[in-house]
């Protein structure tokens, strides 16, 4: 899902500047861009499992090999009707490998925008990749493979490793409007957006620090408040979510991308817990713990990992308040360059 978020940030650019756009998704992502655009095709995409906060890879592999059997099809008379009813100039992939195939067959100029390719197209030092080298070589190496041949990848990220590809750039993170739109103030509760999976005895830890928490994802299907203590669950609600993170005191969630960024951008220190065995989130964590913008953790078991959180966060907020971006206006002016070339026949 933070894939297409970010994705339909682009879109709705795209279709500002009168572009027609054809829009290729899987999953939940396909209903969430669905009701915000025309042309979105469901197509088969790849999916992870985990339990007990790690990547079951056994799992995910099998599910991956027998639901793409049954989607290929799909995929297959999506491609077809595309063929015949759109005729792209180029190909935009947020790490989506059908579209990327797509343009390769039919020698279109593709665009590579995501914050994957950071991982094989930087260079990260030991401190970052330190007791880690065996997943980042796994995990670079699948990326290698998954678009290799762009016109250009354009990288959203917080941190800025030194670039060792070419045809590479680094921009801010995409943030949507509502996250622009934000009022950021400096509250005393902590934003907390865990699921329940692999988390057993996590409220009890919450609980123990006394901080008022507002907890997203672990009550899923609740349509009102319910409170225990100092403990929040909140129903989901887009708006709530956003007016939360933005007025919080600190967030704690996982090692994902997007919420990341989002909080780097409002300057709210951030615990992030990495699903195990998925080495991006690892590696957003490090960086957000070498830049004292947050803190790493390996899980929420011990109250201690809250408690020496909450203890630093005035030294994160310090920190966090020499950040700054721009919106989303450097992506913008460079994927209007980038299609501007396309069309002068310069890519």
């Amino acid at each position: 899902m933070g894939h297409a978020m970010r994705s339909r940030v682009v879109l709705e650019h795209l279709v500002a500047q009168k572009h027609d756009v054809e829009i290729m998704a899987s999953g939940r992502a396909t209903d969430f861009l669905k009701k915000r655009f025309q042309g979105v095709n469901k197509i088969h995409g790849l999916h992870m499992i985990y339990d007990d906060n790690r990547v079951r890879l056994g799992k995910t592999l099998w599910s991956n090999v027998s639901t793409g059997a049954t989607g290929l099809p799909g995929n297959i008379a999506a491609y077809f009707d595309l063929i015949r009813e759109f005729k792209p100039d180029l190909v935009i992939s947020d790490f989506e490998s059908w579209t990327y195939l797509y343009g390769q067959m039919h020698r279109i100029p593709i665009l590579s925008i995501d914050n994957m390719q950071i991982i094989n197209r930087a260079t990260h030092t030991p401190d970052i990749l330190a007791g880690a080298e065996a997943e980042f070589q796994l995990t670079r190496a699948f990326i290698k493979t998954k678009l290799p041949w762009c016109e250009e990848y354009f990288i959203t990220t917080f941190f800025r490793p030194e670039v060792r590809r070419k045809k590479t750039r680094l921009f801010p993170p995409i943030l949507r409007p509502e996250i622009l739109a934000a009022k950021r103030e400096d509250g005393e509760h902590v934003l907390v957006y865990q699921t329940a999976e692999g988390n057993e005895g996590l409220s009890e830890t919450l609980k123990k620090t006394g901080v008022e928490m507002r907890i997203y994802g672990m009550k899923r299907g609740i349509t009102a408040e319910e409170r225990q203590d100092n403990l929040r669950f909140m129903p989901f609600s887009e708006d709530g979510f956003i007016k939360d993170l933005a007025t919080s005191r600190a967030v704690i969630a996982g090692g994902g991308f997007t919420l990341m960024g989002e909080a780097v951008y409002l300057q709210k220190p951030m615990l992030a817990v990495p699903l195990d065995r998925q080495f991006e989130q690892v590696l957003n964590a490090r960086y957000l713990t070498k830049l004292g913008y947050g803190r790493g953790a390996v899980d929420l078991r011990e109250p201690k990992t809250v408690h020496d959180f909450l203890e630093v966060v005035p030294e994160c907020r310090k920190n966090l308040a020499s950040y700054t971006q721009n919106g989303n206006q450097d992506l913008f002016v460079a994927v209007d360059e980038f299609i501007d070339k396309v069309a002068a026949g310069v890519i």
